[in-house]
């Protein structure tokens, strides 16, 4: 099965329960958006000058636990998604939370033709999907497109020294060891568990745990992808992890890029 066949029937088959595993139901986890919508975003936020009444579009916006929280803040929101499952808990997630937010289900890489029209504010893209991406010049030539001109380009992503370098063992700062185990310069599609899979769960089954294949990339390389599609790169952020001052600490765990169509 080609790469991405497979990478899209693993996230139509299973991700429904698992959001519902991992958040709770729809309304559940509405209401703890609710509650702090800006929390939810994250670090995000900050990037994005405010919200109200900006169009940003989620690209590979999952399960939507973001895009409802810009949405409670004044955002008109779509997501592009090639998941109907992710669909399912989005849309009761943003019914539960009473805003209103479109939904595409689409390959992103071929969206349709009306909404590659320039007149995003915020192309918004955050944790978990570079890799699902064997090129990435298509990507950000359709983010560039998405854009209105002097856009705002928001990735979030983990960082490759932590997710191609480095191997971590240890559930806590006191024992967790890290070894250098892995290829920086590896460009070989790599076959994982499902991001969701630890959120699964079987009644009297036997557990069939979906795979994917995933393509990581180097820092380089993804900067480089961003700035050829004529997108002005102000800022690359390294981050450590950042819900511990203690727990993997000086390795960097996570980069932000926010970029401009010139």
């Amino acid at each position: 099965m080609e790469p991405f066949q497979q990478n899209k029937s693993a996230w139509n088959s299973g991700a429904y329960q698992a959001w519902v595993n991992r958040f709770g139901t729809p309304n559940e986890a509405a209401q703890k958006i609710i509650d702090d919508p800006i929390k939810r975003i994250g670090n995000a936020f900050e990037h994005m000058d405010g919200v109200k009444d900006k169009k940003i579009i989620n690209l590979l916006g999952s399960n939507g636990n973001k895009a409802v929280a810009l949405a409670l803040l004044g955002a008109d929101v779509t997501i592009a998604d090639f998941s109907v499952e992710n669909e399912a808990y989005a849309l009761e997630l943003a019914a539960a939370a009473k805003v209103k937010m479109e939904y595409i289900v689409s390959d992103v890489l071929s969206l349709p033709m009306d909404k590659l029209s320039g007149e995003f504010d915020i192309v918004f893209m955050e944790f978990g999907i570079l890799h699902y991406f064997e090129d990435l010049h298509p990507l950000f030539n359709v983010v560039s497109t998405l854009l209105a001109k002097g856009g705002r380009l928001i990735l979030q992503d983990f960082h490759p020294i932590s997710t191609k370098l480095i191997s971590s063992k240890g559930t806590t700062a006191n024992i967790r060891k890290h070894k250098v185990t892995g290829d920086y310069f590896d460009t070989s599609l790599e076959e994982k568990e499902i991001s969701f899979s630890k959120f699964s769960s079987y009644e009297n089954k036997e557990p069939v745990v979906q795979k994917v294949r995933l393509r990581k990339w180097t820092i380089g390389e993804i900067v480089t992808s961003v700035a050829s599609e004529g997108l002005f790169i102000k800022i690359l952020e390294e981050l450590p992890n950042l819900s511990s001052e203690v727990f993997d600490k000086g390795i960097p765990k996570t980069f932000t890029i926010v970029a401009e169509k010139m």
